[in-house]
């Protein structure tokens, strides 16, 4: 018993007493986590992706497993994408133009305008790879869900919206998930406008015969671009207004990712200029979560040079 320590010198994290002092915080067990009160993207920092998916695989969706900690509660700990605003120009129906209603959105390189649209986005070559898990299904590929991307050109412009490119659909476009849950996109790296970190928007539906109507979405996010390959591309020409508009924002300021820096949605990106880069992202999504709908249109929107009125949505015909 004399070697017993003391209650008062048990190690403690927010006043509580570790429930394993001799681990680290993220070891104290998910009994211990749970009492823990921390936003959802805190927990992700927290537990780690591992541990929280762990905890999932003890669950079934709809369930509670022997912690007494709900399915939902464990994918949201294990890395669901967090859901964002589709911006004012998403381009699917829920305000103004609807793409996915036209014949040949469904195709891998989204560089050029297609239909009776003749219009090619220039800049720097990309590739987007994302990789869709299933965390009702214990975190397994999804495949065979479609994956809608969307976002700005070289010259911030959103098209189908902006002055200048309503006539073009350019740099949108709908791929379907293989086997291991990707899909790939070639595109051009996008720029930084007014107001905004540089960004990539995604839907994600549950198959291709779904896409024609946004309200089927599971989820809607948006990628988060690194700073430093934000700053070698745009030193490139044609990219010159970003320099200054990246110069006035901060992962940490955006309104989007402003809440946590763009922890989960912060993409991996290899390459250089002259050869492209490829962007890479994990989107786990849960289909036993409530999505958000993208939120309202005209969130998140910032200003794009020669485009709409930012956070609100553009006047368009549908």
């Amino acid at each position: 018993m004399a070697d017993r320590q003391q209650p008062s010198r048990m190690p403690t994290y927010e006043g509580r007493a570790l429930a394993r002092p001799e681990e680290e915080i993220v070891d104290q067990g998910l009994g211990f986590d749970m009492g823990t009160v921390v936003s959802r993207r805190r927990m992700l920092a927290f537990f780690g992706v591992g541990a929280a998916a762990a905890s999932l695989a003890a669950c079934t969706p709809g369930q509670v497993g022997s912690s007494g900690v709900s399915a939902a509660t464990a994918s949201a700990a294990a890395g669901e994408i967090p859901e964002e605003t589709a911006g004012p120009y998403p381009g699917d129906g829920s305000n103004g133009p609807d793409v996915l209603e036209q014949s040949g959105v469904v195709r891998s390189d989204i560089r050029s305008s297609f239909g009776d649209s003749t219009g090619t986005a220039e800049g720097v070559p990309m590739t987007l790879a994302l990789t869709v898990r299933d965390l009702a299904n214990g975190g397994t590929p999804f495949a065979g869900v479609a994956v809608y991307v969307w976002h700005c050109d070289r010259e911030g412009r959103y098209s189908l919206y902006s002055d200048g490119v309503t006539d073009q659909n350019y740099l949108r476009g709908v791929q379907i998930t293989d086997a291991a849950g990707t899909v790939r996109f070639t595109s051009v790296f996008p720029a930084c406008y007014t107001g905004r970190w540089p960004h990539i928007h995604f839907e994600v539906y549950p198959d291709q015969g779904s896409i024609t109507d946004a309200t089927t979405a599971i989820a809607t996010s948006q990628v988060a671009l690194p700073q430093d390959v934000c700053t070698t591309v745009y030193a490139q020409q044609g990219y010159e207004a970003s320099v200054s508009n990246l110069a006035q924002v901060s992962l940490s300021s955006d309104n989007v990712f402003g809440d946590d820096s763009g922890a989960s949605q912060l993409a991996t990106v290899t390459g250089d200029v002259t050869g492209g880069y490829t962007v890479s992202l994990p989107a786990s999504v849960d289909t036993a979560t409530t999505p958000g709908g993208g939120q309202a249109p005209g969130g998140g929107g910032g200003q794009p040079p020669s485009g709409g009125p930012g956070g609100q949505p553009p006047a368009t015909s549908s």
